[in-house]
């Protein structure tokens, strides 16, 4: 998109940045939070960089965490559960509990309607034959996400509670949405600081070199804004 074309809001906000400097963190929220608003409550997301190569197993990084105040949405959950622990997702909150007839509805209807998935290891046999329309939308529970578990009360409460989930991808970035524009500034700066710590924490052993390149926050529609990855790791350390 060229420049002229972007509106005026995003224009403002891209002359709001001085793009001769990286910004500590706290000073990137304090742009993005006192942007202009627009007319609905845009996400306020991060973008980190690694120096690792996904396409090595040994380089994966992905994790999950709650954040310290949440995302500022609804996540809609499904439960494959049975029993007692039907009951106990039901109960936690979960938006939708079964088994073979929720997968049925998924594979017949193409039913989507969810954006976590839990599951009891029991029911994971059910869940596989939904491999090939979970795995692409990055739905299929984990183990190492805390989405396959006998916990499944505790699994939804965090997930409402605002348990975010990050992985790489190819180009060795992570996307991950920290809070809304109308979050406290202090709220956006520890939500972020969450990720960031988490993402340090999962480094992998065979990663060379730099590990955190490149960070930015950006509003949905709003410019990234550049952050001083050195500021960041000594926070960590």
């Amino acid at each position: 998109m060229c420049p002229s074309s972007k509106s005026k809001k995003y224009r403002a906000a891209a002359e709001a940045i001085d793009r001769s400097k990286l910004y500590a963190l706290e000073e990137a929220m304090e742009l993005v939070h006192n942007s202009e608003a627009r007319a609905f409550d845009e996400s306020v997301d991060i973008s980190i960089n690694l120096g690792v190569d996904p396409k090595h197993a040994d380089q994966m990084v992905r994790g999950a965490i709650v954040l310290p105040h949440g995302t500022g949405k609804s996540t809609r959950v499904l439960v494959f559960a049975k029993g007692d622990k039907e009951k106990e997702a039901t109960e936690a909150g979960a938006d939708y509990v079964g088994g073979d007839d929720l997968a049925k509805k998924i594979q017949s209807e193409g039913w989507l309607d969810f954006e976590r998935v839990i599951a009891t290891p029991d029911m994971m046999s059910v869940v596989g034959r939904l491999g090939k329309v979970l795995g692409p939308r990055g739905l299929m529970p984990n183990p190492k996400l805390g989405t396959v578990t006998m916990e499944v009360g505790k699994a939804v409460s965090e997930q409402k509670a605002g348990k975010v989930e990050y992985r790489v991808d190819k180009a060795g970035n992570i996307h991950v949405s920290v809070g809304k524009k109308s979050f406290e500034t202090n709220k956006l700066v520890e939500n972020a600081a969450a990720i960031l710590a988490a993402v340090i924490k999962a480094k992998p052993a065979a990663s060379k070199g730099v590990y955190l390149k490149k960070i930015s926050v950006s509003t949905t529609m709003g410019p990234g804004i550049p952050i001083d990855p050195l500021s960041v790791s000594s926070k960590a350390e």
